[in-house]
């Protein structure tokens, strides 16, 4: 299937089959394609969590609001963090990125302040969704991301240390009885000349 209709079938899952779970190797897969994101001077400022213990998962679930039903009924939770330990960032670009990434950050990005410094780390962290959502939608895998979460209780939960918790996206595959899939509802986008510009 080309990539175009791999995009038009994706939607974000309210309802998840509770009985059908992602494999194993697909789960690897999935964690393989997430460390090879792209990100600026490959800072790769990240942590992922990949959550399937049932008793975890519902813990998180019940840190979630609205959100809580998807969670629960998903095969996976993966939890996506941000290295806010700035210290320990330092050391890590200093030990593996090549001398113009590190002379980039020391000059562009460690003069800024440090809420500003992690508000750059945290955009490296968003590129990964859309590389992610994508990734799982090529694999027949159904995915919802979700900003509406506790990050506090996620982060105790986790017992995350040196990174901030941004978003969370379930994963599994859809309920047949979901009525918001889109061969059911079709997709609601703007008008291309709303949002797409071309300069020729």
């Amino acid at each position: 299937m080309d990539f175009r209709s791999i995009a038009e079938k994706r939607y974000t899952t309210q309802k998840y089959n509770v009985s059908r779970k992602i494999s194993n190797s697909d789960i690897e897969d999935l964690k393989h394609i997430l460390k090879l994101s792209p990100s600026s001077i490959n800072s790769q400022p990240w942590l992922f969590t990949f959550v399937s213990n049932e008793q975890i998962k519902n813990e998180l679930a019940n840190a979630s609001y609205s959100n809580a039903p998807k969670i629960k009924n998903a095969s996976h939770l993966v939890v996506f963090s941000v290295m806010d330990n700035l210290e320990e960032f330092e050391k890590r670009v200093e030990e593996n990125l090549l001398e113009n990434s590190i002379k980039f950050y020391k000059q562009y990005i460690k003069t800024q302040s440090k809420e500003k410094t992690v508000n750059w780390l945290s955009h490296q962290v968003y590129i990964t969704l859309g590389f992610f959502l994508a990734a799982c939608a090529s694999m027949e895998i159904d995915s919802t991301p979700m900003e509406g979460i506790d990050v506090g209780k996620y982060q105790n939960i986790l017992n995350i240390k040196d990174h901030k918790v941004l978003f969370s996206v379930a994963i599994g595959y859809r309920d047949d009885n979901d009525i918001t899939q889109p061969n059911l509802i079709g997709k609601s986008r703007l008008a291309d000349d709303t949002v797409i510009q071309s300069i020729d």
